[in-house]
């Protein structure tokens, strides 16, 4: 496998759960990789297993934790023990949630909107999170959404939902978000595939040699 450079579009490899996926992270380089800390998932990673897997990961590559309606006094934990680095909240978290969390933490914040409509794409322009995350669903599920509803975001964003090596350039040459992100669409029987995450960050680095 080749060591890649960086891309401008920032690319997020998400549900990383084994130190073979890690590895194949430190060479594909991604800005951040993600750790999922909902217990529902079958990507959950437990505090200690993701302890391990941080210390394996190239510090220059930013760890984000994805919780599903934490406590914010938990999430800010998180944040300040340095296992991670963001804080992605992909639950009902809303403003009276995140003005919270403010007060427990100066690290950044990922708010994750299921789009179905524009008011939820109203909703990611008006959140008072660092960064917004776009996807379908509960996330996770590999399924997009109407992204003709992305003309409406005046804002710089995470697209996630749908994407896999054979979709991603297509999206980013259109739409041209802040980030993708990708859980669903790297794996071979629910498990991270290195040579689909290997042609992800290809395809996002494609686009961008053309361009």
């Amino acid at each position: 496998m080749k060591q890649t450079e960086k891309s401008q579009i920032k690319i997020k490899l998400c549900g990383l759960t084994r130190p073979s996926d890690i590895e194949t992270a430190n060479l594909l380089h991604p800005d951040y990789v993600g750790f999922v800390f909902a217990k529902k998932s079958r990507r959950y990673v437990s505090p200690e297993r993701t302890k391990m897997l941080k210390e394996l990961l190239h510090p220059d590559i930013l760890a984000v934790g994805v919780f599903v309606d934490e406590e914010p006094e938990s999430v800010a934990a998180w944040l300040s023990s340095g296992i991670i680095d963001i804080a992605q909240l992909h639950g009902g978290e809303d403003e009276t949630y995140l003005k919270k969390l403010r007060k427990l933490t100066d690290k950044p914040l990922i708010k994750a909107f299921s789009v179905k409509d524009m008011g939820d794409i109203e909703k990611a322009n008006d959140s008072t999170a660092d960064f917004v995350l776009l996807d379908a669903g509960g996330g996770g599920t590999g399924t997009a959404f109407d992204r003709e509803l992305l003309a409406g975001m005046n804002r710089p964003y995470f697209l996630a939902g749908g994407l896999d090596p054979s979709t991603v350039e297509e999206a980013v040459k259109r739409w041209r978000p802040y980030a993708v992100d990708v859980s669903t669409g790297i794996e071979t029987d629910g498990v991270k595939d290195a040579e689909k995450m290997q042609a992800f960050v290809d395809a996002v680095e494609k686009y961008e040699k053309i361009e």
